[in-house]
């Protein structure tokens, strides 16, 4: 299965989110909330913009010590934050895998 964008509305809020999936299925970045279905999509947008340039990477330690990851961009905003991972080099994998796949996957829309 190729990456992928999935747009979708919570259910608990009403709100439009946006993940990106890597190959084997596991969401790699997700977004917050937006009230519009075209916010969700501009976020899809900025992701493809941003996600090539590692500058846009703001590599962090959870308060429980867990490496993760948002990405920025360039006003400074947070477009999408990773799952945890147990490593900094799983969180370079994942990284790796948003800047390979984030300009190209095709989005799915669920709503």
């Amino acid at each position: 299965m190729p990456a992928k964008y999935e747009i979708f509305r919570s259910d608990r809020n009403s709100q439009y989110y946006f993940r990106l999936k890597a190959s084997n299925g596991e969401p790699i970045l997700q977004s917050e909330g937006y009230q519009s279905k075209a916010g969700a999509e501009n976020g899809v947008q900025s992701v493809r913009q941003h996600s090539p340039s590692d500058h846009y990477y703001d590599r962090r330690t959870s308060v429980g010590g867990a490496p993760y990851f948002n990405l920025k961009a360039s006003n400074g905003q947070v477009i999408g934050t990773s799952q945890m991972y147990s490593s900094t080099t799983g969180r370079e994998i994942g990284i790796s895998s948003v800047k390979t796949n984030g300009p190209t996957a095709p989005v799915e829309d669920q709503t």
